[in-house]
């Protein structure tokens, strides 16, 4: 089956805890003389599309952050978005954590130099929420992200997501890499990195709790995959370098564990250079999503408004599959015939049911690593 088939159909379960469905948006049109557009929470609140259109081309600019082009096909969308609105995108950060882009929206409240939207794990997102950094707003197909996956009256909502997954150099062993365990290689040795430091960073957070799942850990008790690191860096395979396309390609990172669509871009961005091959660790399935949210006091509200309108528009949803990850819409697009077939495709394939975190797991995580990965 492919990945977002099978990670839509379970993301109804995501967060149960925190997340519930939303009243519906309001149908009423607002005039545009009237809207607030800082605190419009919908499209139709809004004044309707030509009208938030009209005013995010006035305010001209739209501020971003932690959005690397080569991450989830960020780059075409951003460049896509500008064509058509003339709206210049400044990504102040590209390379920058989920705990330092709800740290920014703190320290740079009121600026004018304050992203207007983050993209962040979800852990993060439900503690920009509880910090009260977001704005509400319900983009129009609202209804078609599954409940759990989003918080009341829309301070965020998952976007786009995939499972964990091990890239490596093919042609530094003989034996193919098919779990954790793998990663023990002397071939690897020196090589093995996160995408980032598991303390603010989502997708290397996520790691950390793959590797627990596949070392006997659980959920629950995720200090097996702090174990496993301190094992790897005792033996020398394990390295502080944050993993990129560069980092990759110059052969100093061998081992990547990260989400499969990134990996999946390195494949192919590096076929005929690297031998890059990608796998879902044995008798691990962690998937989770990413989550967008537009800053409370953004400093181009409409333009915030209408980012989130084109990454939930099926052009946008589409864009993102093409960057092989599981649009939050995927099921609903399928099922009305929207979806880009070719895209779709292309999405590597998983076997097996994604099984998700509850958020309160997800907080008792984030509290073990905060603790112990200073250690590692």
């Amino acid at each position: 089956m492919k990945v977002g088939v099978a990670m839509v159909g379970a993301a109804a379960v995501l967060l149960g805890a925190c997340g519930s469905a939303s009243s519906a948006s309001t149908s009423a049109t607002t005039s545009s003389k009237a809207v607030d557009y800082a605190t419009c929470s919908s499209l139709a609140a809004c004044g309707g599309m030509a009208n938030l259109v009209k005013a995010a081309k006035a305010e001209g600019a739209l501020t971003v952050t932690a959005l690397p082009s080569d991450w989830a096909n960020y780059g075409q969308i951003m460049t896509d978005f500008q064509k058509k609105y003339g709206i210049k995108i400044t990504d102040v950060s590209p390379e920058a954590s989920s705990a330092t882009e709800i740290d920014g929206l703190s320290t740079l409240k009121g600026s004018s130099r304050s992203a207007d939207v983050v993209d962040v794990g979800i852990p993060f997102a439900v503690t920009g929420a509880k910090k009260g950094l977001f704005a509400n707003y319900e983009v129009q197909d609202w209804s078609q992200i599954p409940a759990g996956c989003k918080s009341d009256s829309g301070q965020w909502y998952c976007d786009y997501g995939g499972y964990i997954s091990i890239g490596y150099n093919a042609a530094l062993t003989k034996t193919p890499v098919t779990s954790f365990a793998s990663l023990t290689n002397p071939a690897f040795h020196g090589g093995v990195a996160l995408d980032g430091d598991p303390e603010d960073a989502g997708a290397a957070f996520s790691g950390v709790i793959a590797a627990a799942l596949g070392n006997g850990g659980s959920y629950s008790n995720i200090m097996p995959g702090i174990k496993y690191f301190e094992h790897l860096k005792a033996i020398g395979n394990f390295i502080p370098v944050q993993s990129s396309a560069a980092t990759i390609g110059s052969g100093e990172v061998k081992v990547n564990i990260d989400w499969d669509y990134l990996n999946v871009a390195y494949e192919n961005a590096l076929k005929g250079k690297i031998d890059w091959k990608v796998v879902i660790p044995k008798g691990v399935h962690y998937a989770s999503y990413y989550a967008q949210a537009i800053a409370k006091y953004a400093p181009h509200p409409a333009a915030a408004r209408l980012w989130e309108e084109y990454l939930y528009s099926n052009t946008g949803q589409n864009l993102w599959l093409k960057g092989y990850t599981d649009p939050i819409r995927l099921s609903s697009m399928i099922k009305d015939g929207t979806v880009n077939k070719t895209y779709l495709a292309a999405v590597p394939p998983v076997s097996g049911t994604p099984v998700f975190p509850s958020q309160a797991q997800l907080n008792a995580a984030q509290t073990v690593i905060l603790a112990n990965w200073p250690k590692v």
